[in-house]
């Protein structure tokens, strides 16, 4: 029987509704930027610079998918720890940003290392979860969690704590998809209020507990911290049924709605094309998953099996997080919205998920699966 190419088997569905997804965050940020109405300014060439950023996030999505992901278990450490040297140097030459020293410049760019570190976590993660089919005992549980904690640590000192959270979120979904003993999993679930303790005394900045109390009570301070919250509520509301149509929101187009081309993205979407339009975003972005979860169900190995599931759990995470805190149901903490929200460094990592899984889709078909 002749053999298949190995392209025969990519898993198209996910391509495709990874290129819309993007394709709908651009037109959408141009509509947010304001450029058509002339009321950009600074804005006004994020989405050129998004487009840019889309073309090198499909070039390196395109050579990850060139070579076999099971070498990727080689990497896994060596990249693990120059992520954590790079977050180490954040302190010392980092450039600070909103208050914030988590960029390297890097001349006409800048690199964010805690994305690196979402990559490295979740490839490290994968290769010491895929060692065995066991659920992990006391020794094996602690070894992945302080592998994830390191780079968690120096994450929240930048201070960025929504990332640190995808992180953990990432790790401990792997964690579960995987398997642990029974004690463990219900040790770590009465541990959860001590903590949130820790974290709330210890680990939180004065901003960040606030965005908390703001998220129980947004209405308590409608011109600070509960800005945001509110001025994306009126803009969702505000889009009705169908919305007001492409370029005419007037609470993004007339600079109401803060962040409105990252964290708050989606809030632009929805007052542009209204509840119809954002039904059939969250639905774009259920097959999107489903495409993921499907993969990771036909993977041959372990090792691509947990990939696929460490990049589902990250794109659910983060869609979840940001539509819930655009709505006002989750606590406002930075975390963007795949392909919709603007960011460089954030664009780039999608694309590399996206080409893990459709590498390890493309090889579901080889039956050697030893490794050395």
């Amino acid at each position: 029987m002749e053999k298949k190419p190995l392209v025969t088997y990519i898993n198209w569905g996910l391509a495709f509704f990874a290129l819309v997804l993007f394709l709908i965050g651009e037109v959408n940020l141009y509509s947010a930027s304001g450029a058509r109405l002339g009321t950009g300014s600074t804005l006004s060439n994020f989405y050129q610079k998004q487009a840019i950023w889309g073309l090198c996030g499909l070039a390196s999505m395109v050579a990850v998918m060139s070579f076999d992901y099971r070498k990727l278990r080689a990497v896994a450490w060596p990249f693990y720890i120059v992520t954590l040297v790079l977050l180490l140097l954040v302190p010392l030459i980092g450039t600070t940003v909103y208050g914030a020293k988590r960029w390297i410049s890097l001349g006409a760019m800048s690199i964010q290392p805690s994305e690196l570190a979402k990559i490295s976590v979740f490839l490290l993660g994968a290769r010491l979860l895929a060692k065995d089919g066991e659920p992990l005992g006391w020794k094996g549980f602690a070894g992945v969690a302080a592998m994830g904690l390191v780079p968690v640590a120096f994450i929240v000192k930048q201070p960025d704590l929504g990332t640190a959270i995808m992180i953990a979120l990432i790790l401990g979904c792997m964690i579960l998809f995987h398997g642990v003993k029974g004690s463990i999993f219900k040790i770590c679930v009465l541990a959860v209020p001590a903590v949130f303790y820790v974290m709330w005394n210890y680990g939180m900045h004065d901003y960040q507990r606030q965005r908390i109390l703001t998220f129980l009570d947004p209405s308590a301070d409608p011109l600070g911290s509960g800005y945001h919250i509110l001025q994306s509520r009126i803009a969702i509301g505000s889009g009705q049924l169908w919305g007001k149509g492409f370029t005419e929101g007037t609470q993004s187009q007339l600079r109401f709605l803060p962040e409105r081309h990252s964290d708050f993205a989606v809030a632009v979407f929805g007052e542009e094309w209204g509840f119809v339009g954002c039904t059939c975003l969250v639905a774009i972005f259920c097959f999107f998953l489903l495409s993921i979860f499907t993969t990771a169900a036909q993977a041959k190995d372990r090792f691509g099996s947990l990939l696929c599931a460490g990049v589902f759990f990250y794109f659910f995470w983060e869609i979840f997080i940001n539509m819930g805190m655009v709505v006002g149901i989750m606590p406002v903490v930075g975390i963007p919205l795949p392909f919709i929200s603007y960011g460089g460094s954030a664009t780039i990592v999608n694309f590399i998920f996206i080409g893990i899984v459709l590498n390890v889709a493309m090889r579901r078909s080889l039956t050697n699966f030893d490794y050395d």
